[in-house]
C-alpha cells in the first residue's frame, strides 16, 4: 500500500489553495464542500473561482506564492502551471510540517487527492497511487450506479437510532445483526424509494420487536426489461442482488437471470402458450407465502410489470394479505424492441401517436374494437399476437386499414438471436407461416416500419422479400 487512506476533517480549518485557474477552480470546489475555509492565492484569478471562495467565507489574495502564505494553514494544495512555484511550494510545506498535494505531480505529492464517491456521510475514496486516475474515476463511475443517493439518508437515519439500538442491545454482536437486517431489508428500500418517514416509523417497529421470532418480508415486483441485461434499471439490478427468493417468468432471459443473487432461490413460474408452470392463483399465494415467511422476494416479470404483466392483479392480493411492496418499472418490449429494430414508434411525418394491444385477452380471446384501431398516422404494437396475426390483419383490413400498411415481427428483440420480418398488412400472415418467427415476438403495424430499413442497427434485421 503507498499511501495510507486518511478523512480529514476541514470543517472551518484554513486551507491553502494556490492557483486560480479551472483547475483551481476543481479543488475550491472539493475543499468547501468539505467546509474548508480557503485562502487563494494567485496573481491571476477567474471570476468563479473568486466568487465560490469568497461565499464559502475563504480569503483571496491577488498575488504570487510567498512562504508567509503558508502560516496557520492546516493543508496546501498548489494548482498552478509554474514548475518552480510548485517546487518551491512543496519545498517550503515538507519544511513546515504541512501536508501537501501538487496536482498531477505524484513527487511533490505528501498526500493525493482520490476520486470519491459523496454519499455524506458515507463516503468512499479510489485512488491509483496517482499512477491511472482516468481508471480510478471509471471505477468510482462504477461505483455511482451501484449506491443510490440516498444512501447519505439511510446513513442519517441509522445516526440517529444508534443509542437506542445500544439501549435494546447488550452485545456488539446482536446489534450487529440487528443493523444488518435493517439495512438489507425494507427499512433501507422505503428510504432509497424517498419515504422516509414511513421508513423511520419501520425502523422504531422492528427496534420494538426485535426478538419477536417472526418478522414480515417483502415483495418487489420488478420489471426484468425485454431480454438484453444492459437495459435493466439500476434499482431493478440492486434489489435482485439481494432477494432471498426470485420468481421469475418465461420472458425473463438467462442473462438477465444470472445477474440475480447467486444463493436465492430461484422458482419458475413462467406461463407459455398452452403451458403455464404455475395458474395465476398459485403465484399469488408463493408471493404471500414467502413474504409471511419473512423473505425478500423479488417478482421479476419480462418487460413492465404494469404493460400486460399480471402486475396488478398480483399486487391485490399481496395488499389483501397486509403484505408490503414495491414496484420497479422495466422498459417495456415495444419500446426497447421497436428501438432495436429501428422503428420509431412516433414520427412527425408518419405517426402521432401509438397504442400498445394485447393480442390475446383473457380466457384465450381477442375481441378488440378494429374500427377503433384503424384509424390513420398511428402506430399499433400488438403484444401476445403472434399466434392470431391472421386474425387480426384481416380485422384490421375489414375496419378499412390499407392492404399495404407497411408490419414488422420483432422476434426475441434486444437479444443476440433478434430477427425482423416485414411486410404488407395483407401479406404478413402468409410471411410469418413461411418464416415461423418464433416467441416472443412483438407484431408493430404502422407507416413508420418503413423506416426499418434505413434505421435498423442491431441483429438479423433484413427484411424478408415480398412474393
Amino acid at each position: 500500500m503507498e499511501y495510507l487512506p486518511l478523512f480529514f476533517d476541514l470543517q472551518g480549518q484554513p486551507v491553502l489553495l494556490i492557483g486560480g485557474g479551472d483547475i483551481a477552480l476543481r479543488k475550491a470546489r472539493l475543499l468547501t464542500r468539505a467546509g474548508a475555509r480557503v485562502r487563494l492565492v494567485s496573481p491571476e484569478i477567474l471570476p468563479e473561482v473568486e466568487q465560490l471562495v469568497v461565499e464559502a467565507a475563504g480569503e483571496i489574495i491577488e498575488a504570487r506564492y510567498r512562504d508567509e502564505h503558508l502560516n496557520g494553514v492546516r493543508l496546501v494544495v498548489a494548482a498552478t502551471d509554474d514548475d518552480e512555484v510548485n517546487q518551491q511550494v512543496h519545498t517550503d510545506a515538507v519544511a513546515a510540517g504541512i501536508p501537501v498535494n501538487v496536482v498531477d505531480n505524484p513527487p511533490l505529492c505528501t498526500f493525493i487527492f482520490p476520486a470519491i464517491v459523496d454519499r455524506s456521510p458515507i463516503v468512499i475514496g479510489i485512488s491509483s497511487a496517482g499512477k491511472a486516475p482516468v481508471l480510478a474515476r471509471n471505477l468510482r463511475a462504477k461505483l455511482e450506479t451501484l449506491i443510490p443517493p440516498r444512501y447519505a439518508e439511510l446513513a442519517s437515519l441509522v445516526g440517529r437510532f444508534r443509542s437506542a439500538a445500544k439501549l435494546k442491545f447488550d452485545s456488539v454482536n446482536k446489534r450487529r445483526n440487528f443493523w444488518e437486517r435493517v439495512l438489507g431489508g425494507s427499512v433501507a428500500e422505503r428510504v432509497f424509494a424517498g419515504q422516509t418517514r414511513e421508513a423511520e416509523e419501520l425502523l422504531l417497529q422492528q427496534l420494538h420487536t426485535a426478538d419477536a421470532d417472526h418478522q414480515v418480508g417483502e415483495v418487489y415486483l420488478v420489471g426484468a426489461g425485454p431480454g438484453d441485461p444492459e437495459l435493466l434499471t439500476f434499482k431493478a439490478l440492486r434489489l435482485m442482488q439481494q432477494a432471498d427468493v426470485v420468481m421469475y417468468d418465461a420472458l425473463v432471459s438467462a442473462e438477465v437471470l444470472d445477474l440475480c443473487r447467486r444463493d436465492a432461490d430461484l422458482i419458475y413460474v413462467g406461463k407459455q402458450r398452452d403451458n403455464h408452470a404455475v395458474p395465476q392463483q398459485g403465484i399469488n399465494d408463493l408471493l404471500v407465502q414467502h413474504a409471511k415467511a419473512g423473505k425478500r422476494v423479488v417478482r421479476l416479470k419480462g418487460g413492465d410489470p404494469f404493460i400486460f404483466g399480471r402486475g396488478g392483479e398480483e399486487l391485490q392480493q399481496l395488499k389483501a394479505a397486509g403484505v408490503p411492496f414495491q414496484v420497479v418499472p422495466g422498459i417495456t418490449a415495444a419500446s426497447a424492441c421497436s428501438t432495436y429494430a429501428g422503428i420509431p414508434l412516433t414520427h412527425r411525418e408518419y405517426s402521432q401517436s401509438v397504442k400498445f394491444i394485447t393480442g390475446q385477452l383473457k380466457n384465450r380471446t381477442s375481441d378488440l374494437d378494429f374500427d377503433e384501431l384503424a384509424g390513420s398516422r398511428q402506430t399499433l404494437v400488438f403484444y401476445m399476437g403472434l399466434h392470431t396475426i391472421e386474425k387480426l390483419s384481416k380485422g384490421l383490413i375489414v375496419a378499412g386499414k390499407a392492404k399495404d400498411t407497411p408490419v414488422a415481427i420483432v422476434s426475441r428483440g434486444t437479444r443476440p438471436d433478434q430477427q425482423v420480418l416485414t411486410g404488407r398488412l395483407d401479406q404478413i400472415a402468409q410471411l410469418q407461416q413461411k418464416a415461423q418467427l418464433p416467441a416472443p415476438a412483438l407484431i408493430i403495424v404502422g407507416e413508420v416500419v418503413e423506416l426499418h430499413q434505413t434505421l435498423a442497427w442491431f441483429g438479423d434485421n433484413e427484411p424478408a422479400p415480398l412474393p
